[in-house]
């Protein structure tokens, strides 16, 4: 039986440079970044390089690099400091972001009295821009748009730079949540109109439990979590050395590597909806996955053409199969609910239906792509 890993928007495994230097750094560079002597300077120095490497690839400035346990941190610091510190009295979104941003504003909603409004969607999970703007031009009140650039199930790509026209327009603040486009796409910060983005380093085959959040200067937010003068002062806690160090190392290989990995991970992803066609007369592509210009080139979610019958026990067959997906995103596994952006989107009817999401990553073959394609056909006949 073979084992194919295509759940690469869940986690993604560890480039071999990256755990080497990980490595190297836990063995001979032990010292707290915080300490004053030489120990803690080297340390210190580390990091720092670290800060502005990243920054640089993204054109951002290192100061707006802050270092974080992840995506969901940093959506969360973002989001509660904008309300706490900014007058934010306004929060725009739609109901089919990350968990990490519905149920922050959701919190928000309730701890602040903030009015929490929601973009409509078209049928394939795009925003209505028409609508955003009447949402950005109803009052007076301080808002932030929170709205993320690739959407972490069905992979539509946001229009940033629309959105971003909209915020500046009425003096809107423009948060999006980018842990699934940081590391894939190239960015130019400095020039952008979005004034907070997200990263997590285990999307783009770095370790897992280390972020960062994008914050433009003089934003006039403040600490979430005190306790220490870490991170400039703003975020409070002992620098985790070594998952900084293999954030780096992943992050610069990503970039230095993007056009030659984007390439063939788009060649996959264009095999794999050509093959799923064939063997599957009647699958569809939720949102925008199955359009090579609208979504992302790491994935695609498959409405497949079974019974509910079938749709019962098809990850578990997959499972005994050897082949990693998901119905949904990771964050949701182990739950009886279904997808809240397939339950957004889709008729009641198409919902029966079993979707599941395959994400592609460098280390995918085409040869695993035709075992799973050749499992989901197996299955079907029987």
């Amino acid at each position: 039986m073979q084992q194919v890993y295509l759940d690469n928007a869940a986690t993604t495994k560890v480039r071999k440079e990256v755990v080497e230097k990980m490595q190297e750094a836990l063995a001979t560079t032990y010292g707290n970044p915080s300490s004053t002597h030489s120990f803690g300077r080297s340390a210190k120095t580390v990091v720092e390089k670290a800060r502005k490497t990243i920054a640089k690839y993204i054109n951002a400035h290192p100061s707006e690099i802050i270092f974080t346990s992840g995506g969901t941190e940093a959506d969360n610091m973002i989001l509660r400091c904008a309300v706490r510190d900014l007058g934010v009295k306004t929060i725009i979104t739609s109901k089919i972001e990350h968990h990490a941003v519905l149920h922050t504003v959701e919190e928000l909603a309730k701890e602040y009295a903030i009015n929490l409004v929601f973009v409509e969607l078209d049928a394939h999970g795009n925003p209505d821009y028409q609508h955003l703007e009447e949402l950005l031009k109803a009052n007076d009140s301080k808002k932030l748009v929170s709205l993320m650039h690739v959407n972490n199930e069905i992979g539509n790509i946001l229009d940033l730079d629309r959105v971003g026209d909209l915020c500046e327009a009425n003096g809107a603040y423009f948060h999006s949540d980018t842990v699934q486009s940081l590391g894939h796409y190239s960015w130019d910060f400095a020039s952008s109109k979005v004034h907070f983005l997200t990263a997590a380093a285990h999307k783009f085959h770095g370790p897992k439990g280390i972020g960062f959040a994008v914050i433009k200067r003089n934003s006039g937010l403040k600490p979430l979590i005190v306790g220490g003068s870490q991170e400039r002062g703003f975020r409070a806690g002992t620098e985790s050395f070594h998952n900084i160090v293999g954030l780096e190392t992943a992050f610069v290989t990503s970039y230095d590597k993007l056009e030659e990995e984007m390439n063939y991970v788009k060649g996959l992803k264009q095999h794999f909806i050509k093959e799923m066609e064939k063997a599957l007369p009647g699958v569809v592509f939720n949102g925008h996955s199955g359009d090579m210009e609208k979504s992302t080139y790491t994935l695609v979610n498959a409405r497949l053409p079974f019974d509910a019958q079938k749709s019962l026990m098809l990850l578990f067959h997959l499972d005994l199969k050897g082949i990693a997906c998901s119905k949904g995103s990771a964050c949701q596994s182990g739950s009886d609910l279904g997808s809240h952006v397939l339950t957004e989107i889709l008729p009641d009817e198409e919902l029966k239906k079993p979707s599941v999401r395959f994400s592609f990553s460098k280390y995918n073959t085409k040869e695993e792509l035709d075992y799973a394609i050749n499992v989901l056909k197996e299955f079907a006949a029987n």
